[in-house]
C-alpha cells in the first residue's frame, strides 16, 4: 500500500509554475461549474430563447453605456487620447441622443463602435506583471492584477457614489450587478460553444485556463496596439 501511494505521490503532476494555487483553484472551478450548469445556464437559456429580440439588444446598449465612464478613465490612463475621445464621444451621444443608451446611435450614425478598457489592462500598460493565476468562487479565472484591477473599477465607478444616502454594500451591490448582468449576457451569447467544449474537453480546468490566457493576451495586445 505504501509504495503504490509513493508512486501515486510521484506521479502527480506539479502545479504549473504560474498557477502555483492550482489545487484550490481546480476546488473552486469544480464549485463554479457546478454552479453554472444548474443556475447560470439555466438564466443564459431564459435570456437567450425566452426574451424578446426587442428587449435583448437595449439591455446591452445601457449595460454598455454604463461602464463607458469606466472605460473612458482607463483609456486616459493608457495615453489612448483617441480610443478615450471615442469612448466619452459615444456616451454623450448615447447618454442623450440615444435615450439613456438604450440605442445605440453612436454606433449607428457616428462610426463609433464600444471599446474596453479595465484597470488589469492599465497596470499592464505600466509593466505590472500578471502574477499568479486564480479562479475566484462565481466570477471565474482571473489573475492577481486582473483580480485587483476589477476592484479598482468597481470603486471608481461613478455609480458607486450615486445617489449619495447608500451604504457601502448599496454601492458595491448596484456597480457589481450591473457587471454581472453584462457577464450573463457574454455567458448567453457562448451558450451552445461552452456547453460543446466542456463536453469534449478531456481536462476541462486546463481548458479553461488556456482560453482565458489567450482571451487575455488579445485583449492587452489589443489595448497596447491602440495606445501606439
Amino acid at each position: 500500500m505504501v509504495p503504490a501511494l509513493l508512486l501515486v505521490s510521484c506521479c502527480a503532476r506539479p502545479p504549473a509554475p504560474d498557477d502555483p494555487f492550482e489545487p484550490v483553484n481546480r476546488a473552486v472551478f469544480g464549485f463554479n461549474e457546478r454552479f453554472n450548469r444548474h443556475v447560470t445556464l439555466p438564466v443564459d437559456w431564459i435570456y437567450t430563447y425566452q426574451l424578446p429580440v426587442g428587449l435583448k439588444q437595449p439591455l446591452h446598449n445601457v449595460l454598455t453605456n454604463l461602464q463607458s465612464p469606466v472605460v473612458f478613465a482607463n483609456e486616459l490612463l493608457q495615453c489612448r487620447v483617441q480610443s478615450a475621445a471615442e469612448t466619452l464621444a459615444r456616451f454623450l451621444l448615447n447618454s442623450t441622443l440615444g435615450l439613456g443608451g438604450l440605442n445605440d446611435f453612436a454606433g449607428a450614425h457616428a462610426g463609433l463602435p464600444p471599446q474596453h478598457a479595465d484597470f488589469g489592462q492599465t497596470l499592464a500598460a505600466y509593466g505590472v506583471r500578471s502574477g499568479p493565476f486564480l479562479v475566484l468562487p462565481l466570477v471565474g479565472p482571473t489573475s492577481a492584477r486582473d483580480a485587483f484591477g476589477a476592484l479598482v473599477d468597481v470603486v471608481a465607478d461613478p455609480l458607486f457614489y450615486i445617489p449619495g444616502g447608500w451604504s457601502l454594500l448599496a454601492h458595491t451591490g448596484a456597480v457589481v450587478g450591473i457587471d454581472t448582468a453584462q457577464s450573463l449576457q457574454a455567458h448567453a451569447n457562448t451558450l451552445y460553444l461552452r456547453t460543446q467544449l466542456s463536453g469534449a474537453s478531456l481536462e476541462p480546468y486546463a481548458t479553461m485556463r488556456s482560453a482565458y490566457r489567450q482571451a487575455r493576451r488579445s485583449e492587452l495586445g489589443r489595448g497596447s496596439a491602440r495606445a501606439k
